[in-house]
């Protein structure tokens, strides 16, 4: 791309870096970076993140890195590092090998830090976390010194080495920068920059024991990789002062990373904390980080979401300055519209109730034409067997109908998709009065649907032959939490809003059988039902992904808002 050109969709920070490409700064060169900390699995708001900065380099011309920011041990693990590249992998994007890690920088790191030392500029402190943030004070009041903050440059550059030979137990000992203790921002208020932790890392294994955190690691790991422009979510705006202040007083080599942020992703009836996510597998609210109700890229893929329409959500969304919520039915909305162009048709029956044509041959099996996307004629027709018995949907029964139900019922006639005309002749009950079986005929001359004599017919029904049928489960999502902001109001609990009506398992569906051998992932719209994806991990499980209707359509009708078109 031709950096004085405009790129597509320009927000504040594409303009930003547009000018910094005009003006020559970094020499013109553009390079971003997606940093996850490996402590669990990306979520539909890292999409956002992902693809703007991937998005950047693209546009300009540029690189984008992948880099895991491993500081933390305690809560990170190598599954995580290769589930965050399957997911980028999976999103469309692609980074230089290998993948970075800011424990590639350790060694760096901590001669930065004894360079803090040497200058007076950083101090080792025998004070617990509690106490520590105890006395950091208030936005409103100052905070307290430490009484180890005197401690002389040379003491203090002896306990940190001795820190590093672990000479210490863990949390005995940290490292703070010296700033001031009374800045009106209580971030540089002498922030931590390392604590003692004996565990083995995924990636430096037994080589250390004490762990930069991630606000010190943060810039420098920048600095080093040679980041022209280092994208952040809005919370890291009052930490941005932290790290311009490291920055100045270290001797960095290359250019100095900007850093620029934007306002996250969020979505009603769900949550974007790893905290939360954590609790939720941890206490088997949900099945795993891929449950398909989970906000997680695992969890959306395994529900079917395509990761086209993922891209055009974040693409339609745009970049903010300011926090918004979005509305999970716009997502939905790209989800669908994706999915309408792409998916095979297919006929299901999910409460199947069954239907005997009496007059048709007991024997007799008709392998009937039937279209596998009428959005895309590249995808051809599939033959679906006819034959005595059929099932239908139950609900597309009534034996004393309402005015306004036009589906099947005693002496009606309707239409069977790719089929024939059936009128309903008689019903079968149960001992219970349960209706469990329909006797109906057929017009023969009403093949494909047709009606030579003009006769009208209101309804069209799916339909799937029962000798023929695959028995397969439909799994059927709700919300994971009723409220649209379960975390709107200070001091609730989100979990006292969790919907027990989440997943609905229906057992005994009837499927056509060319659905037998539909391979894991494989993503099909049921006919009349909505569109399904076959799990990843059971065969024959249907998780349904978004049903027919457009929520966010009716939601944009009621706010005379124009429907956004997919890009």
């Amino acid at each position: 791309m031709n950096p004085s050109a405009p790129p597509p969709n320009v927000d504040f920070i594409r303009e930003r870096v547009q000018a910094d490409a005009h003006d020559g700064t970094f020499n013109g060169r553009v390079q971003t970076r997606f940093p996850p900390e490996p402590n669990g699995y990306l979520h539909i708001g890292h999409a956002k993140a992902i693809c703007l900065n991937f998005g950047l380099a693209e546009e300009f011309g540029g690189v984008c890195n992948l880099r895991m920011d491993d500081t933390n041990p305690m809560a990170e693990d190598e599954s995580f590092v290769t589930g965050i590249e399957e997911d980028i992998r999976w999103l469309g994007f692609t980074w230089p090998a290998p993948t970075k890690y800011a424990s590639s920088a350790f060694e760096q790191l901590y001669i930065w830090a004894e360079e803090l030392v040497t200058k007076g500029l950083a101090y080792v402190d025998d004070l617990d976390a509690e106490t520590i943030s105890a006395q950091r004070g208030t936005f409103s009041e100052p905070g307290h010194d430490s009484p180890f903050r005197s401690r002389s440059i040379e003491e203090n550059l002896d306990l940190f080495r001795r820190m590093r030979a672990g000479e210490f137990v863990d949390s005995e000992k940290v490292l703070r920068a010296k700033i001031d203790m009374a800045h009106a921002n209580p971030v540089l208020r002498d922030p931590v920059m390392y604590r003692i932790r004996h565990v083995a890392h995924h990636q430096t294994g037994d080589a250390w024991c004490i762990y930069p955190t991630y606000d010190w690691a943060h810039g420098q790991t920048d600095a080093i990789e040679g980041v022209t422009h280092s994208i952040c979510t809005l919370e890291f705006d009052v930490r941005r002062p932290l790290y311009d202040w490291y920055l100045d007083h270290l001797d960095l080599p290359g250019d100095r990373p900007q850093q620029i942020e934007f306002a996250r992703l969020k979505l009603t009836h769900t949550m974007m904390s790893k905290r939360i996510f954590l609790k939720l597998v941890g206490e088997g609210l949900v099945d795993g980080w891929d449950d398909p109700r989970m906000p997680t890229l695992r969890g959306m893929r395994r529900l079917g979401y395509p990761a086209a329409a993922i891209r055009a959500f974040c693409a339609h969304v745009g970049v903010a300055k300011n926090y918004s919520v979005n509305e999970i039915e716009l997502l939905e909305h790209f989800v669908r519209d994706e999915l309408n162009r792409t998916a095979t048709r297919r006929m299901a029956v999910l409460n199947p109730i069954r239907v005997v044509i009496e007059n048709y041959p007991d024997d007799q099996v008709e392998w009937l034409e039937a279209i596998n996307n009428p959005e895309d004629p590249s995808q051809g027709t599939r033959k679906v067997p006819f034959s005595k018995v059929l099932y239908i949907e139950s609900e597309d029964f009534m034996q004393d109908p309402p005015k306004q139900f036009y589906r099947l019922a005693p002496g009606r006639e309707v239409r069977l998709r790719y089929a024939y005309l059936i009128t309903c002749a008689g019903v079968i009950k149960d001992a219970d009065g349960q209706v469990v079986e329909l006797r109906c005929t057929y017009d023969p001359a009403t093949a494909g649907g047709a009606t030579p004599d003009g006769r009208k017919v209101k309804s069209t029904i799916h339909w799937v032959s029962a000798p023929h049928a695959v028995a397969g489960e439909v799994r059927l999502y709700g919300r994971l939490f009723t409220e649209a902001y379960p975390d709107g109001e200070e001091g609730r609990d989100p979990f006292d809003f969790l919907n027990p009506d989440s997943v609905i398992a229906v057992g005994g569906a009837k499927l056509e059988p060319a659905l037998a051998d539909a391979p894991g992932g494989a993503l099909v719209q049921f006919e009349r039902m909505g569109y399904f994806c076959v799990d990843a991990r059971s065969p024959m499980v249907f998780h349904r992904t978004v049903g027919l209707k457009d929520e966010w359509a009716n939601i944009q009708k009621r706010a005379q808002k124009p429907v956004p078109k997919a890009k």
